[in-house]
């Protein structure tokens, strides 16, 4: 009797735990929402001009990290703002905030 329960229990636990799938979908590699022939050349176009623009804010958080360590470095403190690492030729200008906008797209 104890054995038939138990049999019983096991195959209802096997049966419920078969019947759902219990892990997420695995995320899609491709990062195209529409995935048409169509829309293709659109799409290419458009994840390079993102990846350009990425690109252009990279290069520009790189350079003002790297002027600020030349300038700690040289004068042994971190500059009290941006226009201190103009004054001193670390950079050559305050990089423009549109810039900035435009590469969070």
């Amino acid at each position: 009797m104890k054995t038939t329960l138990f049999l019983i229990l096991a195959g209802s636990v096997a049966l419920i735990g078969c019947g759902k799938n219990s892990s997420p979908p695995a995320p899609s590699t491709n990062a195209t929402t529409s995935g048409s022939v169509l829309t293709a050349p659109v799409d290419y176009l458009g994840a390079i001009g993102k990846a350009q623009q990425n690109a252009v804010k990279t290069v520009d958080t790189t350079s003002l990290t790297q002027a600020i360590q030349l300038f700690n470095v040289d004068k042994g403190r971190n500059p009290k703002d941006l226009n201190e690492l103009v004054q001193e030729k670390y950079i050559p200008q305050i990089p423009h905030p549109a810039l900035w906008d435009k590469a969070r797209l």
